[in-house]
C-alpha cells in the first residue's frame, strides 16, 4: 500500500533552491553544453542502474529525458534562455554531492525531484509547444513522407516553430510570477 507525502515549499526554502540553481547557472556559463548533456546522460544511466528506483524518482526520469530531447533537437531550436534553464539543472541534477548526496538511500535523489518539479512547472509552456512541434512534425512527415522536398519540409517546419516560440514567450510571461529564476 502506497502512502502519499506532500509538503509546501516555504518562500525560504524556494530562496534555498534558486541559490543551488542559481550556482549551477553560473557553471553553465564556463562549461561545454555537449559536456553538460554528456554529465547528465551519465547520470540517468547511473540512476537506472540502481533500479529499484523509489518510485518518485522512476516517475520523473521519463520528464528529464524529454528535456534532454527537447535541448539537443536541432529542428526545435530551444531559445537561448530556456536552453540556460535546462542547463543549469542537469548541472544540478548530475551533480551526486548536492543539497542531499544522492548515494543516500531512498532520499538522496529528494532534492533533484524538487528541482525537476520547479523546472518543469516553469518551462510548462515550452514543454507544451515542444509538444506540439513533434506531433506537427510526425503528422507533416506521415502525410508527405520522403516525397517532400528538404527545403520546403524545412520552411514549413521553421513557420511552426516560430510560431510555436512565440507562444511560449507570450504564454511565459504571463505566468513570470511563479518563475523560480
Amino acid at each position: 500500500m502506497g502512502m502519499k507525502l506532500s509538503f509546501e515549499l516555504s518562500d525560504r526554502d524556494l530562496r534555498y533552491f534558486r541559490k543551488a540553481l542559481r550556482q549551477s547557472r553560473e557553471a553553465v556559463r564556463d562549461a561545454e553544453e555537449q559536456e553538460i548533456i554528456d554529465a547528465i546522460q551519465h547520470a540517468l544511466d547511473d540512476i537506472r542502474s540502481n533500479e529499484p528506483l523509489p518510485d518518485f524518482v522512476a516517475q520523473r526520469i521519463p520528464a528529464l529525458e524529454l528535456l534532454v530531447e527537447m535541448l539537443t533537437d536541432a529542428e526545435w531550436q530551444l531559445p537561448t534562455s530556456q536552453r540556460e534553464r535546462l542547463l543549469a539543472m542537469f548541472v544540478y541534477f548530475s551533480d551526486p554531492e548536492d543539497i542531499l548526496p544522492d548515494a543516500i538511500p531512498v532520499i538522496g535523489y529528494l532534492d533533484d525531484v524538487i528541482i525537476i518539479e520547479l523546472i518543469m512547472q516553469e518551462l510548462r509552456h515550452v514543454r507544451d509547444a515542444y509538444d506540439d512541434f513533434r506531433k506537427f512534425r510526425t503528422d507533416f512527415d506521415k502525410q508527405h513522407g520522403l516525397a517532400i522536398d528538404g527545403a520546403i519540409r524545412r520552411d514549413r517546419l521553421d513557420r511552426r516553430r516560430q510560431q510555436l516560440h512565440q507562444r511560449m514567450l507570450r504564454r511565459s510571461q504571463r505566468s513570470k510570477k511563479a518563475a523560480i529564476w
